[in-house]
């Protein structure tokens, strides 16, 4: 259960010491990963042949696959969710921005700041989003414009995963014998304050 963090072509993961990257994860090449961010079981960030920018207090959920095009790396800003098995492709991704569940973003996308893409959504290449809006469907199309509340939820669940991923297992000192130690209440449901709901489950 090791985590590979691998150099590649000379290039090594910048990862601070604040940042969570669970067991399982594979982390290669020119990525570099902002404060407090978390990337988490079985995701997969590949830059290989250009570069992935992740943000600070961002978290990438269990099967995320990040990569990128030979002419076009992979932006991701801060506060930033990004739901199980979401797939970024060469994409630009804005800050505080909530990509839902199983959500594909293609090559060349842009999405602003402040936006939703619900889940299982296809974003198709080129596909510009302006600040504020919430994406649905395959192909995507901008459903209409987010509230103020929804737009504030955004955050909320951002913030809510730099607290999940400090309760994981120190790196450390918590892997004994091949097992991670978890704590006894690691999953135990938590009630958390916010009108929104999390991984792109939004009204139209």
């Amino acid at each position: 259960m090791n985590t590979p963090v691998c150099t590649h072509l000379g290039h090594t993961p910048s990862l601070p010491s604040s940042a969570f990257v669970a067991p399982g994860a594979v982390v290669l090449g020119d990525v570099s990963v902002g404060d407090n961010s978390s990337i988490w079981y079985g995701c997969v960030l590949r830059a290989d042949i250009q570069s992935i920018r992740i943000g600070h207090s961002t978290n990438l959920q269990d099967g995320t696959i990040i990569h990128l095009a030979s002419d076009l790396g992979t932006t991701v800003g801060d506060h930033v969710t990004c739901g199980h098995r979401c797939l970024l492709h060469a994409c630009t991704i804005g800050d505080e921005v909530l990509v839902g569940m199983g959500a594909i973003v293609m090559d060349g996308a842009e999405i602003g700041s402040q936006s939703i893409i619900g889940a299982g959504a296809l974003v198709t290449k080129g596909f510009k989003a302006p600040a504020g809006s919430l994406i649905l469907g395959s192909p995507a199309k901008i459903a209409r414009s987010l509230s103020d509340e929804e737009r504030q939820g955004i955050r909320h669940w951002a913030e809510k995963y730099v607290q999940v991923a400090l309760e994981q297992p120190n790196r450390s000192d918590s892997l004994k014998n091949g097992v991670w130690d978890l704590p006894q209440d690691a999953y135990i449901a938590k009630p958390l304050r916010s009108p929104f709901r999390p991984h792109g489950q939004v009204s139209r």
